[in-house]
């Protein structure tokens, strides 16, 4: 929800690649990375599209920050190249963690070799394991992703488009 410090601008939706997004101006940039405490990685944003709510992160991609605008944030958000919104946004101090699906966690502790590759993985890595696995939907799903998110940690297939780890 975004606070009543929330900074509020208009801008025009661009695209890079296949991804919409916009330029946060710089103001306000200065302020949300005073919030932060940093200036460099991503960082937690909130606020509004056209006052539906959002959270997301604000990225740097080619020396420039970007705020990308998903579809979850405003519907058929790739169609709408040039389209003007209404965007608030401020830095989100709230920690953003997935808990890892027990069924990930069971295979874990069931493959010491794995884990140990698990465990010494850097953090991004180790999180898009965890969120991938969370965000399925079917028994089925899980547990196929399960094995071969192991499989992948033991260097043996691919998982989330990636080689052996």
């Amino acid at each position: 929800m975004p606070t009543a410090t929330a900074y509020t601008f208009t801008t025009t939706i661009e695209i890079i690649g296949i991804n919409p997004f916009v330029f946060v101006p710089e103001e306000i940039l200065h302020h949300i990375f005073e919030k932060a405490a940093k200036s460099k990685g991503p960082i937690p944003v909130k606020g509004t599209v056209n006052a539906v709510l959002y959270t997301q992160t604000l990225m740097k991609f080619k020396g420039e920050w970007r705020l990308y605008i998903n579809t979850k944030m405003l519907k058929n958000s790739p169609k709408r190249i040039g389209e003007q919104i209404t965007i608030s946004i401020d830095y989100d101090a709230e920690k953003r963690s997935i808990p890892i699906h027990p069924k990930l966690l069971q295979a874990l502790n069931d493959d010491k070799a794995a884990n140990s590759i698990f465990q010494n993985l850097r953090p991004s890595l180790q999180h898009e394991i965890i969120r991938y696995i969370a965000h399925l939907k079917t028994e089925e799903s899980i547990d196929k992703n399960v094995l071969k998110a192991i499989d992948f940690l033991l260097g043996k297939g691919k998982f989330v488009g990636r080689e052996k780890p």
